[in-house]
């Protein structure tokens, strides 16, 4: 769309799959339409390093803002080990230089290059600050740290100039000419027209089971009708004034924001004495450790919930299965902990429902411990990675420790390329698992990312084992007295199996 508002080229997509791949092919399609293109503005989806390398080759400026993990980063500042610049290598917390340094990746090719430092494992087997840094019996101990490419420090440097900050202010074109578009081509075809958040809440509104989340989605309904009321009358007559009063009176539309604007102040008293109740619940729940499932909509958390916990929450094969939180207490291996399953995120959730979820996202916000469950099956498993990463970000929940549960690895399927095929260019959707493992998953470390299937319980018991530990570091840091209840995952086994025995 031109600065005039004149649309030089469209593309037809789902809202599952993100806008940031369709560049390319909007970029061809109005430079073929005659149109000199100089500048592209839009949001962070456009970002991508494929998109900017295009546009650079092309002089085309971007505006949009680069993803925060690329900006900030994924780690918390105390997890930051020093840099020794005079060595060119990472010191550990306990003063451990890296004994060796290796490059990974190629350049300007595909994920960023990564550096990878190998520390002295005969001296973090000994080392006092292990706890949570060493895992016992592993054979290496490494420190990665992305380089960002060119690409990205020319797109951060262009983010700071007023020219990207001027050119910024004009997204609401965009939003307005979606607008514009909806009610033309509602007309046209005589059909209701839905966007992308008005879908969204319709859907949340068939999954409302309880009370407590139809209030929620009615009110997430209502703030985002008020503002949208202007289209929806074909008539504007004013009222009639009666007896004693002034004026023309206000107009219908007047009338239908007032009725709105007092039901969204109803639902808000009606939120807000609930969440005071659910603020009593967790206050009752005590000092026990919380862990929060989170990811994407429909990637196996209740699955995961069930298989873990031993409960019955809700589980169906479809978007928003799950609105409420279910909150069990699970038990392995004698160490306890609360376990929630929450509702599940989408790439560019609506702001109204974050607002009305806030109840339910607290949970999220409260949590010791995240785990991030990816469908690794999805072919855009890495856009929702994002996603989830963002609505964290958003709800101030990204400064918790996280381990990312790659599940249903029983449905993954990669395509393949004949051994004769010399055309064909390998591409993520080529790697099998154990080539994934060695990509930017190989960063997470071993005891960050785990590969398993809920439903099949496959490498089920590496998870227990991975939650367990976690959980245990969180327990006894909190409750050092606590730390003899409770050994290593392994000795817990032992000590089981030598019962079981006997």
């Amino acid at each position: 769309m031109t600065e005039e508002r004149i649309i030089t080229a469209a593309v037809v997509t789902s809202g599952e799959k993100g806008d940031g791949p369709e560049l390319p092919k909007l970029l061809e399609i109005s430079q073929e339409n005659g149109i000199d293109v100089e500048t592209i503005i839009g949001d962070g989806a456009y970002s991508g390093k494929e998109n900017l390398k295009i546009t650079s080759e092309q002089n085309i400026k971007v505006v949009a803002r680069l993803n925060p993990s690329i900006t900030q980063g994924f780690r918390k500042d105390e997890d930051k080990f020093d840099y020794n610049k005079d060595a060119d290598r990472f010191v550990c917390p306990a003063g451990h230089l890296a004994i060796r340094k290796a490059r990974q990746g190629a350049k300007d090719v595909g994920a960023n290059q990564v550096d990878t430092y190998y520390f002295d494992v005969e001296k973090c087997k000994s080392c006092p600050l292990k706890e949570g840094c060493y895992k016992e019996g592993s054979k290496t101990k490494t420190y990665s740290v992305s380089i960002k490419s060119e690409l990205h420090q020319d797109q951060m440097a262009f983010q700071e100039t007023e020219y990207y900050k001027e050119k910024a202010k004009h997204r609401y074109k965009i939003e307005a000419k979606n607008s514009e578009l909806k009610n033309n081509i509602s007309k046209i075809i005589d059909c209701k027209i839905l966007d992308r958040t008005h879908l969204i809440l319709d859907i949340f509104a068939q999954r409302a089971e309880t009370s407590y989340a139809r209030t929620q989605v009615e009110l997430a309904q209502c703030q985002y009708l008020l503002p949208r009321l202007s289209g929806m009358w074909t008539h504007l007559e004013r009222q009639k004034g009666g007896i004693g009063m002034r004026g023309p009176g206000e107009t219908e539309i007047e009338t239908d924001r007032r009725i709105v604007r007092d039901r969204i102040a109803l639902l808000k008293e009606k939120i807000k004495t609930i969440d005071k109740q659910m603020g009593v619940q967790r206050s009752n729940r005590g000092a026990m450790v919380r862990v929060a499932l989170v990811g994407y909509t429909n990637v196996g958390k209740s699955t995961l919930m069930n298989a873990v916990g031993k409960s019955d929450v809700f589980v169906e094969n479809k978007l928003f299965a799950t609105l409420d939180t279910t909150v069990r207490k699970v038990v392995i291996k004698n160490l306890p902990f609360l376990l929630s399953d929450t509702v599940g995120f989408i790439r560019k959730l609506p702001t109204q429902l974050v607002d009305s979820f806030k109840s339910t996202l607290d949970e999220v916000r409260e949590a010791d411990l995240l785990l991030h469950v990816v469908d690794i099956s999805h072919p855009e498993f890495e856009d929702h990675i994002e996603s989830v990463n963002q609505t964290l970000l958003d709800i101030k929940a990204n400064d918790k420790p996280v381990i990312m549960v790659f599940n249903k690895i029983d449905a993954y399927k990669h395509l393949t390329i004949d051994e004769d095929d010399l055309m064909t260019e390998k591409t993520p959707k080529h790697f099998t698992l154990e080539e994934w493992k060695q990509t930017w998953m190989h960063r997470l470390g071993e005891q960050n990312a785990l590969f398993i299937s809920a439903t099949q319980k496959e490498n089920f018991e590496d998870f227990r084992e991975r939650v367990y530990e976690s959980v245990r570091q969180i327990h006894i840091t909190r409750f050092p007295y606590n730390k003899f209840l409770y050994p290593d995952y392994k000795d817990a086994v032992e000590k089981e199996e030598k019962e079981e025995n006997e």
